[in-house]
């Protein structure tokens, strides 16, 4: 039997990620079934993207597709998420390549700071 997570990943989500969220709904309609595949897989436990650097925090960056524009991942969302624990992960932000280049180290912290999840 393959080995599976016991509980499923607590997925959370910052007033941050959901403004974001919302403003990009609004010019890509499709985002949200964009975005669905990759909080089902968080929650399944996967740790997917590329660690980001510069934070005290276990943060990781997926490239995810935007079905809106049809150029593929490279300009597609940034999806920013926070690995608290095993079964506790953060959405911290999303945005759209095409909008913005990239996010600091310095920004993330803010934002989880504000979310008042000061811990690594």
């Amino acid at each position: 039997m393959p080995s599976e997570a016991a509980e499923p990943v607590q997925v959370e989500y910052t007033p941050e990620f959901k403004r974001n969220l919302r403003a990009l709904a609004k010019k890509y309609r499709h985002i949200r079934s964009d975005v669905q595949p990759v909080i089902n897989q968080l929650r399944a436990g996967e740790v997917m993207g590329d660690q980001v650097s510069g934070t005290r925090y276990t943060i990781f960056k997926v490239r995810v597709r935007n079905s809106d524009i049809r150029k593929g991942k490279r300009s597609g969302y940034r999806l920013i998420y926070h690995l608290k624990t095993p079964t506790n992960t953060i959405l911290v932000t999303i945005y759209s390549k095409l909008d913005q280049a990239d996010i600091s180290a310095e920004q993330i912290r803010r934002i989880l700071i504000g979310f008042g999840k000061d811990s690594a």
